[in-house]
C-alpha cells in the first residue's frame, strides 16, 4: 500500500495529513497540526517563516514514524504572499497580505496601468494585498534591488526540503501578473511597472516532481490552497463551489476566463485550475467570525456561538466586503461602525453580532450566485460548501435560503484531498477516514 503525504498551511493553522488507495476510495489520516498567525514586527504584520518550516519538517517526522515509507509530499498554502531571496538565502521580513504596506502605492501602479488594463490581461479582481501591489512596494523600498528572485509561500517551503525552485501555475496566477490566455506572467504588465525581469521565471504545472527529502518525492500540487480544495470537491452537474474557511471562496469552474468591464465592475477573479478556470469572487469568511469570538466570548465552543446567534431577531446587515473588516483592531466596533452608517441600532449581545455576521456573509453569497449566473450565462442548482464552514448547520440553512440552491455541506479537507490527488498516479474518488 502505497502512502502520500498532503501538508496544507492556512492562515491560522496546518495539518499533514496521509493518504492512501483502499477499497476504491482515497483514506486519510492526520498526523500532524499546528497553530499559524501573523505576527507583528517594526509596525507591521508578517510570518514566521522560519516556525512555519520547523513545523513543516516536524510534521514530516511525525508522518514518518506512523508511515515509515512515504511515496511523495507536496505543500499548499493561501495565495499572493512571498519570500524574497537573494542567491540562496531568504530576505525577510515576509510580508502577510493583511500589512497595510501596499495602500501607498496602489496609486502609482494605477498611474503605469490602469486597473482596467490590468483586469483586462490579468482578469484577477482588485484586492490591495495582491502580489503585483506587493512587489511594487518592495520596489519602492528598495528591497527589490538587492533580490534575485522570490519564491511564493509554498514553493518557498518545498525549496526548503528538496533544494528545487519553481513557481507553480495556480499559487501564481494569485498575483496579478499572470495572462490567462498564455499560463504565464504578463510581461508587458511587469515592463510597465519595471519590476526586475530576473525575478520572473516559466511557470509549472501541478504534477511536477521537484526533488526528495528524506526519501520522500517532493511534487508540485495546486499549490494554492483553493486550487487543491476544487479538486478536493467531488462536484456533479451544474454546481458552484463555496470553500468556506478565513476568506470565503464562491465561484465556478470555466473554460475559458471572463475579463468583460461587467466582470471586472462586479470584482470576480480568474484563477488557475488544473485544466480549467476558477472563476470567483473572494469574500470575507470565518475571519469576522473568529476575531468576533476571540473579542467578545474567547474559548467559547462554536455550538453555543451558533445557538446564540439563532435566538437573536437583530435584524441589522453589512456588507462583508467592506475594506474596515480586513485587520480592524476591533471587529465589534468595526461592525458597529458599518451598521450605524446603515441606520441600525448597535448590537446589545454577542448573539446579535453573531447573527450580523452570519446573516450578512449569506446574503453577500447571494448576491454573488446571481452575479455568476449573470455573467456566466449559466443556471446553477447546487452549491457544494467545504472547509470549517461547512459544517456550520445554521450558516449552511441561511445560505439555502439565500441563493435558493441545494446545498451539499461536505464536512472534509477537501483541501489536502486535491493535494493527495495531484500525488496520485490517476484520479481516484475522495472519503475521509
Amino acid at each position: 500500500m502505497k502512502h502520500y503525504l498532503a501538508i496544507d498551511i492556512g492562515a491560522s493553522s496546518g495539518r499533514h495529513i496521509v493518504g492512501w488507495e483502499e477499497g476504491g476510495a482515497l483514506q486519510t489520516r492526520e498526523v500532524y497540526r499546528f497553530p499559524n498567525g501573523v505576527t507583528e514586527r517594526e509596525g507591521h504584520l508578517t510570518w514566521d517563516v522560519e516556525r512555519l518550516e520547523r513545523e513543516v519538517r516536524a510534521g514530516i517526522d511525525a508522518a514518518l514514524a506512523l508511515f515509515p515509507k512515504i511515496e511523495s509530499l507536496s505543500i499548499d498554502t493561501w495565495g499572493v504572499d512571498y519570500v524574497l531571496l537573494k542567491g540562496d538565502e531568504p530576505l525577510f521580513p515576509c510580508y502577510a497580505y493583511r500589512d497595510g504596506r501596499t495602500e501607498a502605492v496602489i496609486p502609482e501602479v494605477h498611474s503605469l496601468i490602469p486597473f482596467e488594463e490590468l483586469y483586462a490581461r490579468t482578469g484577477i479582481q482588485f484586492q490591495p494585498f495582491n502580489t503585483i501591489y506587493q512587489l511594487y512596494a518592495d520596489k519602492v523600498s528598495g528591497r527589490l534591488d538587492r533580490s534575485t528572485g522570490y519564491l511564493m509561500m509554498p514553493e518557498y517551503l518545498m525549496w526548503r526540503l528538496c533544494g528545487v525552485m519553481a513557481h507553480e501555475y495556480t499559487e501564481a496566477t494569485t498575483m496579478g501578473l499572470v495572462n490567462p490566455a498564455a499560463g504565464e506572467i504578463d510581461r508587458e504588465i511587469t515592463g510597465k511597472l519595471g519590476l526586475p525581469e530576473r525575478l520572473f521565471t516559466p511557470l509549472s504545472q501541478p504534477g511536477k516532481a521537484l526533488g526528495e527529502y528524506k526519501g520522500i518525492r517532493v511534487v508540485l500540487c495546486p499549490t494554492h490552497d483553493t486550487a487543491s480544495a476544487v479538486e478536493g470537491i467531488p462536484m456533479e452537474g451544474d454546481a458552484l463551489f463555496l470553500s468556506s474557511g478565513t476568506w470565503s471562496l464562491l465561484g465556478a469552474k470555466i473554460q475559458r476566463a471572463v475579463t468583460t468591464p461587467e466582470s471586472r465592475e462586479a470584482n470576480f477573479s480568474n484563477e488557475g485550475g488544473v485544466g480549467y478556470v476558477r472563476y470567483l469572487k473572494n469574500i470575507m469568511g470565518m475571519w469576522m467570525v473568529n476575531n468576533l469570538r476571540d473579542e467578545l466570548c474567547p474559548g467559547e465552543d462554536f455550538a453555543s456561538i451558533i445557538e446564540g446567534a439563532k435566538q437573536s431577531s437583530y435584524p441589522g446587515l453589512v456588507d462583508v466586503t467592506d475594506p474596515r473588516f480586513m485587520a480592524p483592531k476591533s471587529m465589534s466596533e468595526a461592525i458597529r461602525g458599518a451598521l450605524d452608517q446603515g441606520g441600525f441600532a448597535p448590537p446589545q449581545l454577542p448573539g446579535d453580532y453573531f447573527c450580523c455576521a452570519y446573516r450578512s456573509l449569506a446574503k453577500r453569497y447571494g448576491e454573488t450566485v446571481w452575479e455568476l449566473e449573470r455573467l456566466t450565462g449559466r443556471t446553477y442548482r447546487t452549491l457544494y460548501i467545504v472547509g470549517g464552514g461547512a459544517k456550520n448547520q445554521y450558516l449552511n440553512q441561511l445560505t439555502e435560503e439565500e441563493t435558493g440552491l441545494k446545498i451539499e455541506a461536505l464536512p472534509i479537507e477537501a483541501t489536502a484531498l486535491g493535494n493527495l490527488k495531484s500525488q496520485l498516479p490517476r484520479p481516484q474518488s475522495a472519503g475521509m477516514e
